[in-house]
């Protein structure tokens, strides 16, 4: 038999999120909540298990929607906790994971909890004629706002309410300009929370936390503030992330992995970047760099490269020396030149072209000076020093680089991503 689940001591705003909806609250006719601010302040934890018992205790044979940016993190966030609390409580939770939905039943009462990814605009189609009595918005900020108005648009059984906890975003963003700046005239309860509301969490792990994040998302993740992305993306990144041949480590070539990381250009440029990990830092050691509208491409007469050339460059740039053959990553999307690397014998791999995480992790390693850069890559430091977000995207409410100087730090990305993400706050 499973030992029955231990709850922590709950803080004052997860006590206010389990509580809102009860009789004896001043609240209880609010059409909702929102529970916003930084990463492991407790928000889904208190606010999923509130959802259910205020579901079960207000409700017999409903449904409800359980949405999530996709199934797979619905089930990670807010599933997986809630199967360990749930029948500590007396609840009965059973699966029905091939249609996504899950019944929990408890003295006599049931009603069905329907899983729904919200991951684009054609999520919308999903929840179209089903009838809620009440859903939850795991991570709102990451679906598209034509989901969440078709979800919140089904709750039409009298008494239903509307659950959402979020990350901060930019303050343009759809959710806080259409809900929670309005909060007051559709009467949603707002709570704003901080690390310190989750009382599990000890001054060592919040301390963890802080190291994985850097600029923007320290705002953003650690503050839980609404702010904007704007200026540049990696304002971290100073002359104490910058080495040369006598302040290398001595002992790098014969101690650390070495990588290849590659953003692949043909009418753009394409960048290689020798990069040395010695398990605690990387050290990008050197660059290649193709620009088809350089000068020196002008000169060459050959100003558009072809999958065989950069490949022989390729050969050149890692040498014969057995001992410096590598592992080749490679942006995704050059599938013809990842073959071309592949029936020549090199291991390839395709590059996790994640774009906001692996921003993320590589200014929090920046911000420590985990990444250093050699001063003969002259071309990535440049990169990295006037690397920017694009105002127009940031005024619209999202988030991207300029798309313009960015094909070192792309490539640096992607061995970042490569990483575990235990070494992003190490």
């Amino acid at each position: 038999m499973a030992a029955a689940f231990k709850f922590e001591t709950f803080s004052d705003k997860q006590l206010a999120v389990l509580s809102w909806w009860h009789d004896k609250s001043p609240v209880k006719d609010y059409d909702g909540i929102i529970a916003d601010g930084a990463i492991r302040s407790g928000k889904t934890v208190s606010l999923s298990l509130s959802f259910v018992v205020w579901a079960m205790h207000t409700f017999d044979g409903e449904q409800f929607g359980l949405c999530g940016k996709t199934i797979g993190s619905l089930r990670r966030n807010v599933l997986r906790p809630l199967n360990k609390m749930l029948p500590s409580r007396g609840y009965k939770v059973i699966p029905h994971r091939a249609d996504n939905y899950i019944t929990i039943t408890r003295g006599g009462v049931s009603n069905d909890f329907y899983l729904f990814g919200g991951k684009d605009e054609a999520s919308q189609d999903l929840v179209q004629g089903i009838t809620f009595a009440g859903c939850l918005f795991d991570e709102v900020v990451l679906m598209p706002e034509s989901f969440v108005s078709q979800a919140t648009g089904r709750c039409s059984v009298d008494g239903s309410k509307l659950w959402f906890n979020c990350n901060p975003g930019s303050p343009r963003h759809w959710f806080k300009m259409g809900w929670i700046d309005k909060r007051a005239e559709m009467r949603l309860l707002y709570l704003h929370f901080t690390m310190d509301d989750n009382l599990s969490l000890t001054d060592r792990v919040k301390e963890r936390y802080r190291r994985m994040y850097a600029g923007i998302f320290y705002s953003r993740y650690i503050l839980g503030l609404w702010k904007m992305a704007e200026g540049a993306i990696y304002p971290m990144f100073d002359d104490d992330n910058i080495y040369d041949d006598e302040t290398r480590p001595v002992a790098l070539y014969s101690t650390a992995t070495r990588t290849i990381a590659c953003d692949y250009g043909t009418t753009n440029p394409c960048v290689y970047l020798d990069i040395w990990d010695d398990g605690n830092t990387l050290w990008i050691d050197n660059e290649y760099r193709w620009d088809s509208k350089s000068a020196e491409a002008q000169r060459s007469g050959i100003p558009n490269k072809t999958d065989a050339q950069y490949a022989d460059d390729m050969g050149l740039f890692m040498t014969d020396d057995p001992a410096r053959q590598c592992m080749v990553l490679v942006d995704p999307s050059a599938k013809s030149f990842i073959t071309e690397l592949q029936q020549r014998g090199y291991y390839v791999k395709a590059a996790n072209n994640d774009v906001l995480d692996g921003i993320r992790k590589t200014g929090s390693m920046v911000d420590r000076k985990k990444i250093m850069v050699h001063k003969r890559c002259e071309g990535l430091i440049n990169e990295m020093q006037s690397y920017a977000w694009n105002p127009q995207a940031s005024a619209r409410g999202s988030e991207e680089p300029i798309k313009a100087l960015d094909h070192g730090p792309d490539a640096l990305r992607y061995k970042v991503n490569d990483l575990p993400n235990w070494r992003i706050s190490a």
